[in-house]
């Protein structure tokens, strides 16, 4: 049968408590260190080192509140001070504490270190070169584009029926492709999939792309025009 010793244990009830008044100072403490380090990185996170004759103190951040802690002396384990999991033990932050105002003062020098450091940061700047002229051209030259392309649109709808379509050709070897809603151009594409598209929803195609393409639209035009020819050549072969 085990004789369990005559003494009752040690009580760590205060011991405990220390540590965790000692934990919620630095925590209240340092998250005004994470706070001023987060103004000055301009971001939600991040993170810090401080270098002092006795280790380093790395302090890390999280949408500007203190998300730890964390005290490496060299010589021995690294001790989170705060963190978001168990509280360190008594002996470490002990060490870790002997140390702190080192490290607050090593925060400190290094903010005023920064300081002046953009006053002779000019904010005259050039003027900002306008796009309207060439906006304006592009608007021009695709406007009209989109005229046309929405007159062979509404005739493709009439003659085919159906609320969408399509109408394909070969403009000096390369695809170009119209699609067509009711009687509106959705997209001129050219080139086939992952081609350009010279029309569409979505975006403007750059101004050089539209001068590369512009002249070739005349001969899409053309083709359509022939492509309209050949169905009437057909029709006028039926008798009744």
């Amino acid at each position: 049968m085990t004789e369990w010793p005559p003494v009752d244990p040690a009580d760590a009830t205060a011991v405990a408590d220390r540590r965790d008044e000692l934990v919620a100072a630095v925590r209240d403490h340092a998250g005004r260190v994470a706070y001023q380090l987060a103004r000055l990185e301009g971001g939600d996170y991040g993170q810090a080192t401080i270098e002092t004759d006795r280790g380093e103190w790395t302090v890390k951040y999280e949408g500007g509140d203190l998300e730890y802690l964390r005290f490496d002396p060299g010589r021995g384990s690294e001790v989170y001070v705060v963190s978001t999991k168990h509280p360190p033990e008594p002996e470490p932050l002990a060490d870790a504490m002997a140390d702190y105002s080192a490290f607050v003062a090593g925060f400190n020098d290094y903010v005023a270190s920064l300081d002046g450091v953009l006053d002779d940061v000019s904010t005259e700047f050039p003027a900002v070169a306008t796009t309207d002229g060439v906006v304006a051209q592009r608007d021009r030259v695709l406007d009209r584009v989109r005229e046309v392309c929405d007159r062979i649109a509404g005739e493709l709808h009439r003659y085919e029926g159906g609320d969408y379509g399509s109408f394909t050709t070969r403009v000096e070897g390369t695809r170009w492709e119209l699609k067509w809603e009711e009687s509106r151009a959705s997209y001129l594409r050219v080139g086939g999939t992952g081609g350009l598209y010279l029309l569409s929803q979505y975006e403007q195609p750059s101004a050089a792309d539209i001068r590369e393409y512009a002249p070739r639209f005349r001969g899409f035009v053309e083709a359509y025009n022939d492509h309209v020819e050949e169905l009437e050549a057909e029709l006028g072969t039926v008798e009744l």
